[in-house]
């Protein structure tokens, strides 16, 4: 096993890891602020997407094969190689000369980034007591809301003073830094037994995943959901992920152990992680649309909603790490979720008179939730496991809760669809259909959208110069049936979000007394608690 860190050595551990994590957690908020400049320089608009889904598609499915691979052949080999990975595509990323080579090389950097995410945590597991632990974990949890405020602000002034290729080049002296300090800082790792990798558990693992993932990234948008692409999909992955718990229950070295699932707080706290993912990304998808389109803020304000919901979160993460030794992890998770039930229920009260100030409250009763449970997902996995399985489990946390935010996305973005069609087929197309011919091509493509995607005709609300080329007497009539539409949609967006959140809030309530300890990781020796 690995050995104790030298005290002296964990304070640059610590700064290279913070530097690690901050880094990583910035470069997709940044890149996101870059894309206009990069579409506009390379061309491929029909491709942007891409930027972001190839790197959430390697990213996701790398996490659980990162955590075994953290226990099979330490922290050091595996942290390192993440870095080297995620500055070497950087670097590529930013000598792209098409669209086509720079979605490839982010499909690189995610493996890199989907390394580094998680090895953080596995290594505060490690190197410091349960209840140091507590804190430092709301702190690391917290670097994630930072990343999300100071970004599209970093972003925007390295496009502006220089060029959108160093929004990439910016990661290579950072993360050499970083890869110094943790390279000289963690300790070598021995093992006297030979390394036995689940080759056929990656195989299948990845391959379900990522299909699965690609399914409910297509669904609905690029194909229909009874597509035989779709389906296609959909079949592969179940075949695949069925394949692979067969599998693992067979495995020696399991990349995701089907036992641990017999594991009550196992089971329940990545229950929780997930539930919360889903209704999370409810509010974090749709409040700027809502502001947008009803209360007509442009896109850069709509971003400053959010900013108090991530401040929120990370006082409420630093302030969670102390609370948690004194009102323990079930009480606190409680409390959190139900607090996040509380921001979603003031959501669905958002009317067309909302003023930017009341969406930004509600979301900061969201954000105070968040980061009151954020940090306990990991802290209770890691206090109810053995060292053996620290890595597994700590990467097991950030996995279910990505996995959670896709379907998040897909579902609440598919009821909003329906729920906007519905309603548009009853209220708009009765109204097109009275329009003096003249518009005929016009109106045709609208009531052609009402059936196939009734969120693109919103855009209309989003887009000031679109609907001043309009006819006034069309957009008089049509523009209070759209925001009445979008209104009533989102309302149930949040409804549904809400549930999703309840259901959190109840499983939490069947977490297991989990007792934060003195030890470090390391001297970890606790057995898992008891089986459902």
């Amino acid at each position: 096993m690995e050995a104790h860190d030298p005290n002296n050595r964990k304070g640059l551990l610590v700064a290279g890891l913070i530097i690690a994590m901050l880094f990583g957690a910035l470069d997709g908020t940044i890149v996101g602020t870059a894309m206009p400049r990069i579409v506009g320089d390379l061309g491929g608009l029909g491709l942007m997407t891409w930027l972001t889904t190839a790197y959430m598609l390697t990213s996701t499915v790398i996490v659980p094969i990162a955590g075994k691979l953290a226990d099979l052949m330490g922290r050091r080999v595996v942290y390192v190689t993440g870095l080297s990975i995620f500055i070497i595509a950087s670097a590529l990323c930013g000598l792209s000369q098409n669209m086509t080579e720079l979605i490839l090389f982010r499909g690189l950097q995610g493996i890199g980034g989907g390394i580094m995410m998680p090895m953080a945590m596995i290594i505060i597991g490690d190197i410091f007591t349960g209840k140091q632990r507590a804190k430092w974990q709301g702190v690391f949890g917290a670097l994630f809301g930072l990343s999300s405020i100071i970004g599209p602000q970093v972003g925007g002034w390295i496009v502006d003073a220089a060029s959108w290729r160093w929004v990439f080049y910016i990661n290579l002296p950072v993360g050499v830094l970083a890869i110094v300090l943790i390279a000289i800082a963690l300790p070598k790792f021995q093992r006297k037994d030979k390394v036995q990798f689940d080759i056929a558990g990656m195989t299948t693992m990845i391959v379900g995943v990522v299909s699965l993932l690609l399914a409910l990234t297509f669904g609905g948008k690029n194909f229909a959901w009874v597509s035989w692409q779709v389906i296609g999909l959909i079949v592969l992955a179940v075949v695949s992920l069925v394949s692979f718990v067969v599998i693992e229950s067979k495995a020696k070295e399991a990349i995701l152990p089907v036992s641990l699932f017999r594991n009550k707080t196992f089971t329940i706290i990545n229950g929780v992680g997930f539930l919360m993912s889903v209704g999370m990304f409810g509010a974090i998808m749709f409040v700027p649309l809502f502001m947008q389109g009803i209360v007509g803020i442009s896109p850069a304000a709509s971003g400053t909603v959010m900013t108090p919901m991530m401040i929120t979160m990370i006082a409420a993460s630093v302030l969670g790490g102390q609370m948690v030794q004194k009102i323990g992890v079930r009480t606190q998770m409680g409390i959190g979720m139900v607090i996040m039930a509380v921001g979603f229920i003031l959501l669905t009260t958002l009317s067309m008179t909302t003023s930017k100030l009341t969406a930004s409250s509600f979301m900061m009763v969201i954000g105070l939730g968040m980061g009151l449970v954020m940090p306990l997902l990991t802290l209770a996995l890691q206090e109810s496991f053995p060292k053996s399985e620290l890595g597994v489990v700590t990467s097991s946390s950030q996995f279910f809760r990505q996995i959670g935010g896709t379907f998040g996305m897909t579902i609440l973005g598919a009821i909003m669809n329906h729920h906007s069609s519905n309603l548009l087929t009853v209220n708009l197309v009765p109204v097109l259909k009275q329009i003096p011919q003249q518009g005929s091509t016009l109106i045709s493509d609208m009531i052609a959208k009402i059936s196939s995607d009734p969120q693109s005709l919103y855009s209309v609300l989003l887009n000031p110069e679109a609907l001043s080329q309009m006819p006034q007497a069309l957009t008089a009539q049509i523009v209070p049936i759209l925001k009445t539409a979008l209104v009533d949609s989102l309302h149930t967006v949040f409804m549904f979000g809400l549930v999703f959140v309840i259901l959190g809030a109840i499983l939490s309530l069947f977490v297991g007394k989990v007792q934060l300890s003195d030890r470090k990781g390391t001297d970890n020796k606790n057995e898992p608690q008891e089986a459902v």
